[in-house]
């Protein structure tokens, strides 16, 4: 398998004598055609490249038949067929359904390809993956190309002075903006080869959603699909760009750019984005600049998964795997009012009925979603990673491990142990109004603000008058915060080797 990073000096386009009659371009996480590493290297190698998509049976036999993301995945595809035959009529996708550890191979073999090319995904299943493909492709001379497309900067190419690599983000971060120079963000001209893309009588379009086992799941229309989706939302954002640094924490503004589900798939180029935050950033451009800080987070994880790719399982930091998280029929109760949002914390239902809802949830409430299951319900944050990566359209493992293991504190760069947020509070400060938590729970709306945070200090004349019944049309809290926080100190005493007394120990409760 040939893992290749295109430096300065070899992105050139010059004139030259393609070097394969015919290749195979296997789409992944990169469905779209402008600026794609892996199909400007297949078109400028080859004089002939099909493109071929598959709905992998080992990723897809798990889950649910309403999918958002594999219908997402679907209606981007839609979009991706129609614009490869608007270059090249009848050179549109083909796709396939099944193991693709196999279908690349047999279709490589089936074409007489001398090459597949795709871009790498580092996780570890998906290179376990890849090395059983290009097995198979060297049993018959085909050859395997992967190139670096889904991050700015991947697994070694930003290492500290003495070539390690970084565990702690600022640094990441200094290192990171150091390095970076026009080059790594410029696009790959696609267009400029685009006339090898090769008719096949097997590109016969996509198979329903039924045919491969799902049904609609039903996305937010203001998503988009594909590259047209993509691109809408960024410029959306772009014209409000300058806002972000003040409005990203606050779930009932329009504040994020919504674009993570399109840089998970692959719709639209992370250099693109990066270019555009970088160069406003230089011209000043305060939210452009925190924008590209969360841009670069997303690189820093993914080296992590690189270069720690254990993490996936386990904790970053050995020692809390020695942490005893609540087991029995108690804290599988409080796991399924979490989930399900039950748990008499406004704002944390609000969080997770959201999710549930659209697959989607604000960055602000997935820390404090996170940090409610591991530090107020002492439920092992393995459960709650888990289940994000089942209902999040745009569930990225490096991402989601990370988030999840910096609310244990057990990850890389990681929250104190011993910083716990309040869920009241986080719910006063960033949605003071309630404007948020009322569109999820609308049996709150009547609550005076003061008292929508915590229903549960409303007196009963309060409460008749707003029609609230704790522990009917709400639930009663199901943990009290300040005694969750106690447990959760002593919980985590193992990780220093020693009992930690309360009264030692930082007062966070105000977080």
């Amino acid at each position: 398998m040939t893992l290749q990073v295109t430096k300065p000096s070899q992105r050139c386009d010059t004139a030259a004598m393609k070097k394969y009659k015919s290749t195979l371009l296997w789409f992944r996480r990169d469905l779209r055609l402008h600026d794609q590493a892996a199909l400007y290297q297949a078109l400028k190698q080859s004089e002939q490249v099909f493109c071929v998509f598959v709905f992998d049976s080992d990723i897809l036999a798990p889950l649910p038949r309403q999918d958002r993301r594999v219908e997402f995945i679907w209606g981007s595809l839609q979009a991706l067929d129609t614009a490869l035959r608007s270059h090249q009529p009848g050179a549109g996708l083909i796709v396939r359904h099944g193991r693709a550890l196999e279908l690349i191979p047999q279709l490589a073999a089936e074409l007489g390809v001398q090459a597949v090319f795709c871009n790498h995904d580092d996780e570890p299943a998906a290179l376990a993956r890849d090395a059983q493909v290009t097995e198979r492709l060297q049993s018959f001379a085909c050859a395997f190309h992967s190139f670096k497309d889904h991050v700015v900067f991947e697994r070694s190419e930003v290492l500290s002075a003495v070539g390690k690599p970084y565990g702690v983000f600022t640094p990441y971060k200094n290192a990171w903006l150091r390095k970076l120079e026009p080059f790594y963000l410029q696009a790959y001209p696609v267009e400029r080869y685009i006339s090898a893309l090769a008719p096949s009588p097997l590109a016969k379009g996509l198979p329903s959603l039924a045919e491969i086992g799902f049904e609609p799941a039903g996305l937010s229309p203001h998503l988009g699909l594909g590259s047209a989706g993509a691109q809408a939302l960024l410029e959306d954002f772009l014209d409000r760009i300058d806002q972000y640094a003040s409005a990203r924490d606050f779930p009932a503004v329009k504040g994020p750019s919504y674009l993570s589900v399109h840089l998970r798939f692959g719709t639209i180029s992370i250099r693109q984005l990066a270019r555009e935050a970088w160069q406003r950033m230089q011209a000043g451009d305060r939210g452009a600049e925190v924008w590209l800080s969360e841009l670069i987070w997303r690189d820093f994880y993914h080296q992590i998964m690189h270069h720690h790719p254990q993490a996936m399982s386990r904790a970053f930091r050995p020692e809390y795997d020695a942490i005893r998280w609540e087991q029995g029929p108690q804290a599988e109760a409080h796991f399924q009012a979490w989930c399900e949002g039950r748990t008499g914390y406004p704002l944390v239902d609000a969080a997770m009925l959201q999710l549930n809802q659209s697959g989607y949830m604000h960055n602000r409430l997935r820390m404090v979603t996170a940090c409610f299951l591991i530090k107020d319900l002492g439920i092992d944050w393995r459960r709650g990673e888990a289940y994000f990566a089942e209902k999040l359209l745009d569930f990225d493992l490096a991402a989601n491990n990370g988030g999840w293991q910096w609310a244990a504190s057990s990850g890389c760069d990681a929250q104190p142990y011993f910083r716990i947020f309040n869920p009241v509070t986080q719910s006063e400060k960033f949605d003071a109004e309630g404007r948020f938590i009322k569109r999820y729970l609308p049996q709150l709306a009547r609550l005076p603000s003061k008292l929508l945070h915590a229903p549960w200090t409303a007196k009963p004349l309060a409460l008749q008058a707003c029609e609230l019944r704790l522990g009917d049309n709400y639930p009663q809290p199901i943990v009290r915060h300040e005694e969750a926080r106690l447990a959760t100190l002593a919980r985590y005493a193992v990780v220093k080797g020693r009992g930690l007394p309360a009264a030692e120990a930082p007062d966070q409760a105000a977080l």
